[in-house]
This record gives C-alpha cells, sequence and structure tokens, in this order.
C-alpha cells in the first residue's frame, strides 16, 4: 500500500509546466520568517492557534484583552471550519473492495472540519513558533526520530521545504511531506486535531440517516468530473491553492476532499487480503483518503477508496486538514 503505486510515472523528459510547484521549487524563493508577538495572548491568536486559545483561554484571565481574543478566535473557526452533521459510514474491511466485501458500519457524530487543508503558511507558524521542539506535542517514543523531520537543507520542517522555510509562491499551497505525528502534532499544537477515516468518509459522502438515504461517491456527486478536482486527469501536474475547484466542494463548502493531496487520518489502516488473514506491514500504518493530484486511476480518488501509508513517510503528495469537537461537546 505505497503511494507510488497511485501515481502515474512518466519516462523520458518532462517539460515543468511555467509557474507550476516544481517551476516554483526550481526557483525556490524563502518566505519570510515571522515577526512573533511577544504577548501570549496575542501571539497565540497570530500564530492561529484557535482551539488551543479557546480551551485554555482561563490562563489568560486576568488579560485586558481576553475577550476580544476569544471572540476573534470563534469567528475565524466559523469561518475555517464546516458542520459535518451525523451520518453513518461503511468501511471495507479488505484490500480489494467489491460488492458483498466485509464492512464495518460507523455512526459519526457531529463534529466541525476544516474546509481546507493546513496550508504552507499555517504549518510556517508552527515550525517558526517552535513546534518541533515542544515535546509534549509528540509521543514519547517518537522523540529519537524528530531529528529525522528535517527539510532538504537539514533544518527542521516538512521534507521538501528549504533552511526551514517554505516557497514564498506556495504559502497557499497545501503542505505536504510531513509524516502522520508532525501533522498531529500541528493539529494538537493548533488547538485541534485530525479526522478520524469515518468522520473523512462521513464529510465526503455525506451519508446522512434519512428516507433519501443519499451516498455520494464524490464529494459533488454521483459522477467524475475532472474539472471539479485536481488529480492526474485534470492536466495539472502539481498541487494548487487549497482554495481552487469551489465547485468540487460538499454541500457545507469542504474543499477538495478528492484530488490536490492525499490526507492523513487519526486512524491505523487495517485490512485483510482478499483470501482472509490480516494485511501486515513492516512499519505502523495510518488511514490516508482523497487521491491526490498525481493519483492516475480514477476509482482511487473517491469519497470511500480506502488506502494506507507507513505514518512516518513524508511524500511529496500527502498533506492533511484538522477537525474539532462541536463547541459544548465533549
Amino acid at each position: 500500500m505505497v503511494l507510488q503505486l497511485f501515481s502515474r510515472k512518466e519516462s523520458g523528459h518532462k517539460t515543468t509546466p511555467k509557474g507550476s510547484r516544481s517551476a516554483v521549487m526550481e526557483k525556490f524563493e524563502p518566505a519570510e520568517p515571522l515577526k512573533l508577538d511577544p504577548d501570549p495572548l496575542n501571539q497565540c491568536v497570530q500564530l492561529e492557534r484557535f482551539g488551543h486559545l479557546l480551551s485554555r483561554s482561563h490562563e489568560w484571565q486576568d488579560h485586558p484583552g481576553i475577550a476580544r481574543a476569544c471572540e476573534s478566535a470563534r469567528k475565524k473557526i466559523d469561518d475555517l471550519f464546516a458542520m459535518v452533521p451525523e451520518g453513518f459510514v461503511s468501511l471495507p474491511q479488505v484490500v480489494n473492495d467489491h460488492a458483498g466485501c466485509p464492512e464495518v458500519t460507523i455512526e459519526t457524530e457531529p463534529f466541525l472540519l476544516a474546509r481546507h487543508a493546513v496550508t504552507n503558511a499555517q504549518f510556517q507558524k508552527f515550525v517558526d513558533a517552535g513546534g518541533y521542539e515542544q515535546l509534549d506535542l509528540w509521543p514519547q517514543d517518537i522523540w529519537p526520530h524528530l531529528i529525522d523531520f528535517k527539510d532538504l537543507t537539514g533544518q527542521r520542517g516538512p521534507r521538501y521545504w528549504r533552511n526551514g522555510s517554505p516557497s514564498k509562491h506556495l504559502m497557499n499551497h497545501p503542505v505536504v511531506g510531513v509524516c502522520q505525528y508532525e501533522a498531529a502534532a500541528y493539529a494538537q499544537w493548533a488547538g485541534f486535531r485530525l479526522p478520524t477515516e469515518a468522520e473523512w468518509q462521513m464529510a465526503a459522502t455525506w451519508r446522512i440517516r434519512s428516507e433519501a438515504n443519499v451516498l455520494r461517491r464524490y464529494p459533488w456527486g454521483d459522477s467524475l468530473d475532472i474539472r471539479r478536482c485536481n488529480i492526474w486527469a485534470s492536466g495539472i501536474g502539481d498541487t494548487v491553492p487549497v482554495d481552487a475547484y469551489p465547485d468540487g466542494a460538499t454541500p457545507n463548502q469542504v474543499l477538495q476532499l478528492v484530488g490536490n493531496v492525499w490526507e492523513w487520518t487519526s486512524c491505523d489502516f487495517n485490512v485483510a487480503g482478499d483470501e482472509g488473514g490480516v494485511v501486515v506491514s513492516d512499519m505502523r500504518m495510518a488511514a490516508i483518503r482523497g487521491g491526490a493530484f498525481d493519483t492516475y486511476f480514477p476509482m482511487q480518488a473517491t469519497s470511500l477508496f480506502r488506502t494506507g501509508l507507513v505514518q512516518m513517510a513524508r511524500f511529496h503528495n500527502v498533506g492533511f486538514r484538522c477537525a474539532l469537537e462541536l463547541f459544548g461537546r465533549k
């Protein structure tokens, strides 16, 4: 279950399209480092740690700006997240999904899901604020591996950054080259979390319990439309900004659940082979969903297709988005 299997490879010379992500990386121009606000509360807002601020607001109860900061955080969450209603999903339990194969049905509670994947600009805030050095964000048995989470120049950061910085031309593109642990650490730092695999599928299929019993094969409907997503057949060949393809959104305006980048979930990837027996890997695997800009086979870029990736993998076509409990729910 390696993503190279789901990407089209070409032989021979390939011209890099002008303005594409690859062209930008060839002429790398670093983004400006952040100038952090010295006030811890204002810095929380600046860094978009909105969930963290609201969950820890008691720590600033004597700060004169706490009420304004909390109101700003709530408005930002309203803008950045969409409410996904309760529903249910069916997850096939075998490698090759087919009619009548074993499935597990999971009920999902209402939750909030980010309208778009985490961008390079957002992840830069985590890096510049020292997220890789905050050991409480990482499982203790991962601490020895933190030394491996480096960019192309050996600095802390996503795999394809340089000198601890993204390209200033890709700030609104999804961050890639981060493993599941990095994605989870960012989400926790910001006060959010990764969605479960069932939550991700519920958001993409919109399978609400009703007489209609609707199940969407794609976030926008039942038919593939390459004008609504960024996969191999779309002809882009690289990531696009996270607010592209608005016509491919879900009914509640969550963007790019299919295409652009695969997305990490919080769940282990466990399936059986066609003849029984659990499929195992030398390393622990996590579920990823949604397909990417280089996903060649259309059946792998749907709301329903399941696959997994080693949790430590840092690929060019894998990113993530955040989720959050509804306010007042635990």
